[in-house]
């Protein structure tokens, strides 16, 4: 599989440079990256079973769409998930561990008068990969990842249109989760860490469905 093609499409697909449910010609991505039809459909077939795309005959290729409901089944699916990378990275947390932690922290503290979704995004995921060095499981890491990323345009759409009230409070609630988790890993608890995962994530879902029924109201 052609790598930098299958980057360059998830990452357009999860930053919404492709609307949801936004159709794309296959003949015009095989001109842009310059390849057969050949090794783009076996990136297009990858992206459509990570259900990121969806190939209609005839028709072309559809971005998934945002779908609430899917997507909270998928929120329900994370939950025990990253609790138990939660405890099982707690269990491994080292010094390096600890000082890109502090990094996360002193970036969100930066992001918090500066509305910017991509970086606030990123530094998300960055802490999302933290969790999955320290816990040290690729299987884990994997599923991890494929849920992450299809509830992850839903938040990331809510970032992009939050006015400064909206963008203060979501900056500041991941400031306190990061500032929280730096304190239970400190005390070595791990048990406590996994909850916090949970209850971070669930706190984080609600914020996302008030949002976004919000947004959609209007």
């Amino acid at each position: 599989m052609n790598q930098k093609i299958y980057h360059t499409l998830r990452e357009r697909i999860i930053f919404l440079a492709y609307n949801p449910g936004q159709i794309l010609k296959e003949q015009a991505l095989a001109e842009e990256f310059g390849v057969s039809r050949t090794p783009l459909r076996t990136v297009l077939f990858r992206l459509e079973w990570e259900h990121l795309l969806k190939i209609l005959p005839r028709t072309g290729i559809q971005v998934s769409e945002l779908e609430l409901n899917t997507i909270t089944h998928l929120f329900q699916a994370r939950l025990e998930l990253e609790s138990v990378i939660g405890v099982m990275a707690a269990e491994r947390f080292n010094k390096a561990h600890f000082n890109r932690l502090e990094q996360l922290t002193h970036r969100c503290r930066d992001l918090v008068a500066h509305h910017d979704p991509e970086k606030l995004a990123r530094l998300d995921m960055d802490l999302k990969h933290l969790f999955h060095d320290a816990a040290g499981n690729p299987f884990l890491t994997e599923m991890s990842d494929r849920f992450y990323v299809l509830t992850f345009r839903l938040w990331y759409f809510n970032l992009m249109k939050m006015d400064a009230h909206g963008w203060h409070t979501e900056s500041l609630c991941l400031e306190s989760d990061l500032l929280a988790l730096t304190d239970l890993l400190a005390k070595a608890y791990p048990d406590a860490v996994g909850k916090a995962r949970k209850t971070q994530l669930l706190d984080h879902v609600e914020r996302i469905r008030n949002t976004f029924l919000g947004l959609s109201h209007t």
